[in-house]
């Protein structure tokens, strides 16, 4: 399967949340997609329906393909601590979304393409993989040349102050990976423990 590029609100609706933006338009049609509307009877989800739901979210989310999910599920199960704030640590932890965090760009995809583009430089040294898994201390800026180009640096709006877990310098545009975050911390409503139940059976 390859990476989604649809409308971003279908995948919302299925969801009933704004995973992938505003969600603006769930207000006034929030129910699933499909031909028949809000009038079609649909059955209560399985458990598995359930699980398999909260996985395609945290794909969808952090904008992962099945292969490198399962990936970085095994790493997560590796590491000692809980299955489940693992995976959300290590999802975290990844290159496009620290970008994303740390507010230098409106969006994951966006934070993506800036990225592979190699705009992008950690301790110093272009890293155009949004993959890459960063470790605390890792200092994250825009390349030298990048930051005269104002068509990227006017989308800058700086980082939340409630992400904890990193550090932001408006001069110089540079940001600190400090530590991996507390799953508390982490805003995305997702059910980590559904995903490590489907990957244990």
């Amino acid at each position: 399967m390859a990476r989604y590029t649809g409308p971003k609100t279908r995948i919302c609706r299925i969801f009933g949340e704004p995973i992938l933006g505003n969600g603006k338009y769930l207000t006034k049609n929030s129910f699933p997609p499909g031909q028949h509307g809000p009038t079609k009877k649909r059955k209560a989800p399985g458990e598995y329906a359930l699980q398999l739901k909260e996985k395609q979210k945290a794909k969808y989310t952090y904008g992962i393909l099945e292969r490198q999910f399962r990936k970085t599920f095994e790493e997560a199960v590796r590491r000692k601590g809980v299955t489940g704030e693992n995976l959300i640590k290590l999802l975290e932890g990844r290159l496009d979304n620290t970008v994303y965090r740390l507010g230098i760009a409106p969006s994951r995809p966006a934070a993506r393409q800036l990225v592979t583009h190699k705009h992008i430089t950690v301790n110093g040294e272009v890293v155009n993989v949004p993959s890459f898994q960063m470790k605390p201390g890792d200092v994250i800026s825009l390349k030298e040349s990048t930051q005269g180009n104002a068509g990227i640096t006017a989308q800058i709006r700086g980082k939340n102050a409630k992400f904890n877990w990193l550090d932001w310098t408006d001069a110089g545009f540079k940001g600190t990976f400090i530590a991996y975050p507390e799953r508390e911390s982490v805003p995305e409503n997702i059910k980590e423990q559904l995903i490590v139940e489907l990957y244990s059976k």
